[in-house]
């Protein structure tokens, strides 16, 4: 198998997996309209935890739900501030994020990464009963779990509690006169989102075989740049469904864009440099788009009320002459 090839099956392979975190960063920032900077410690959290786990000899599986239920506890840690404390939620996260450090590195027991090499793992159950390489398991294991993902999200949302959460983003001061109790619902997306995060670590640390304390750092940056960038490629897609869709293929491009930049050559320390363009660049290709269109259709305004307006003097201009010969 070439190079490339290799390179491309594990980006997306990686990619898939990250497309869980992505679906957690949308839930905050997309329906809620909050940047939550947990994301960063969440999703090393996950990782910490299923590792530490399944090296204590707890089922692989089993192993990764509790990365899940950590990343939920963190988002709960997170929405408590905001909500019971009034903290500033981009701050709220600032300070979950720093204290989980701390955590993480208590829970690996004071060391800086975890190595999973010989112990079983879901992906490695699949490659010891198919004969598929690593990537190649992670790969189908992170379809069924990002379709099982999506498929919770879409019929959740769709609930009564769901539609209040998404109705909390979209006006909070209606649904808050409907009867709805906002700080709930913030609470409930905080913690939702954290907990895919941390199953999103959890799931990345058994691909790669470790965790690290710094597998999460710029987190929440890929994922905004993967929901930024599905969003351009699938713009006109309505259906929520396919909107979290289009947030799992963003990730996987923006994974792909990653990895072909590596193969290139590029120096593997100017990563977050290029990382930090790419969202630049995301971000600001929606809006460039729509202010061209503002200023091609207010040019076509201009130059019709131009025409009409000129056709209005010429009339009128000429109603006068009329009237002058008239007079005389």
């Amino acid at each position: 198998m070439s190079g490339l090839l290799l390179v491309t099956q594990g980006a997306v392979s990686q990619g898939v997996l990250w497309g869980i975190m992505v679906l957690g960063v949308y839930i905050t920032y997309k329906l809620l309209d909050i940047p939550d900077l947990t994301a960063d410690g969440s999703f090393t959290l996950g990782g910490c935890v299923c590792t530490v786990a399944i090296l204590s000899g707890i089922n692989p599986i089993l192993a990764t739900v509790m990365g899940l239920f950590a990343g939920l506890m963190a988002g709960a840690v997170t929405g408590i501030l905001h909500t019971v404390f009034e903290i500033p939620a981009i701050l709220s996260g600032i300070l979950t994020q720093i204290g989980l450090w701390s955590v993480n590195l208590r829970i690996m027991g004071g060391k800086p990464n975890n190595p999973l090499l010989q112990a079983d793992s879901t992906i490695s159950f699949v490659v010891d009963r198919t004969g598929l390489s690593q990537s190649q398991a992670a790969l189908i294991v992170g379809v069924v779990l990002v379709i099982i993902v999506i498929a919770v999200l879409y019929w959740f949302f769709g609930t009564e509690i769901g539609a209040a959460l998404r109705a909390t983003g979209d006006n909070a001061d209606m649904i808050r006169a409907l009867g709805v109790n906002i700080n709930h619902t913030k609470l409930i997306a905080l913690s939702l989102s954290n907990g895919l995060i941390g199953l999103s670590g959890a799931m990345v640390a058994q691909m790669l075989k470790h965790a690290d304390i710094n597998m999460g750092r710029g987190a929440i940056v890929i994922g905004l740049a993967a929901i930024v960038i599905g969003e351009v490629l699938m713009n006109r897609v309505k259906n929520f469904g396919l909107k979290l869709f289009s947030a799992v293929v963003g990730a996987m491009i923006y994974l792909l864009i990653r990895a072909y930049a590596i193969q290139l050559g590029l120096n593997v320390n100017d990563m977050q440099l290029i990382s930090a363009l790419l969202v630049a660049v995301a971000l600001a290709i929606p809006v460039a788009m729509r202010k061209w269109r503002e200023k091609a259709a207010y040019t076509e305004e201009d130059l019709y009320a131009a025409e009409h307006e000129g056709s209005g003097v010429k009339a009128l201009a000429e109603a006068s002459e009329d009237a002058d010969k008239e007079g005389r």
